[in-house]
């Protein structure tokens, strides 16, 4: 079944997962349940007073290194990642996202278990997002040596290339289309990595927790510790890409762009979205209507072009 390009997809049934927080290693069950158009992504802490909620938007953003967190008051919300990249990836952009803890769970490191639940609870044709962010001039956000640079596009594309001081990890990139490419296939199942190395230093910051060979590709000196090896030769790569795109999702509506990164993380991905947010004359939210002479891969099937 192919699952790109993104847009125009309502959840049909409620989805229940649980498993362990990456960073927190604390128990964490997820139910995900269908939401009115217009609603947006909305996380709710279950097991917090009042139960509050915390929307899926920039605003929300809270700045997480090694994780994309977002805040409302006094609620967090972590790792949020992967599960936004699943449903922007199947083209879902209104949901009710329930939590029992402060993290989601990291399941096997990729989007891939959050969208094959969504399939199985079932997808059904909605209406295509009224409004698209659309770039308008070429954007960049740079740290060191470290860069994300946007052009104007009539599609999402992704381009993500990474270095590391590994023999493994020297030079991989890879790039992905919506519209051409297929989401469950090709990118949602690139599972999160790390390092051996740094093991001692994140759990002393209080972080990676949960994380072991069944949830992260784990590399040492020279190899990949883990037995099954590797999905796809440039795995890395590949979830560098689906965190950018979790990322991205923020913004809240389809992005019309052309997007390239180099070395960038969920730090640098931050920088960028609210770069955009804050500088309107580099984009404009474009209503359907006015977009009758793009191509508009980014468009769910064309049953679904409703323009």
């Amino acid at each position: 079944m192919k699952t790109s390009p993104p847009a125009g997809q309502v959840l049909r049934g409620t989805v229940h997962l649980e498993g362990f927080g990456l960073h927190t290693g604390s128990a964490a069950i997820l139910d995900i349940e269908p939401a009115a158009q217009g609603r947006g992504r909305v996380f709710i802490r279950d097991d917090l007073p009042g139960r509050p909620e915390i929307t899926a938007g920039i605003a929300q953003v809270h700045h997480r290194q090694q994780c994309t967190g977002l805040r409302q008051g006094k609620a967090e919300v972590l790792t949020v990642e992967h599960l936004l990249a699943a449903l922007a990836g199947l083209g879902i952009w209104d949901a009710i996202i329930r939590l029992s803890g402060p993290e989601l769970p990291i399941l096997d490191g990729s989007a891939a278990p959050f969208v094959e639940a969504l399939l199985r609870a079932g997808l059904r044709p909605g209406s295509i997002p009224s409004s698209f962010f659309k770039l308008m001039h070429p954007v960049q956000v740079q740290q060191d040596d470290s860069w994300i640079r946007l052009e104007p596009a009539s599609s999402l594309e992704l381009d993500g290339h990474l270095e590391f001081e590994h023999i493994m990890l020297q030079d991989q990139r890879f790039s992905f289309v919506f519209g051409q490419d297929d989401f469950a296939r090709e990118l949602a199942p690139a599972r999160t990595f790390g390092f051996l190395k740094d093991e001692e230093r994140l759990r002393k910051a209080g972080l990676a927790k949960g994380a072991s060979l069944e949830n992260a590709v784990v590399i040492d000196d020279f190899s990949i510790l883990n037995p099954e090896g590797l999905r796809f030769a440039n795995e890395f790569a590949r979830h560098k890409v689906l965190d950018l795109l979790g990322d991205l999702s923020l913004l809240g509506k389809p992005l019309l762009a052309k997007v390239k990164s180099h070395k960038a993380g969920h730090g640098l991905h931050h920088d960028l979205i609210r770069k955009l947010s804050s500088e309107s004359q580099e984009h404009k939210i474009v209503q359907m209507d006015q977009m009758s002479n793009d191509p508009l891969l980014m468009v769910c099937p064309p049953e679904l072009h409703r323009a």
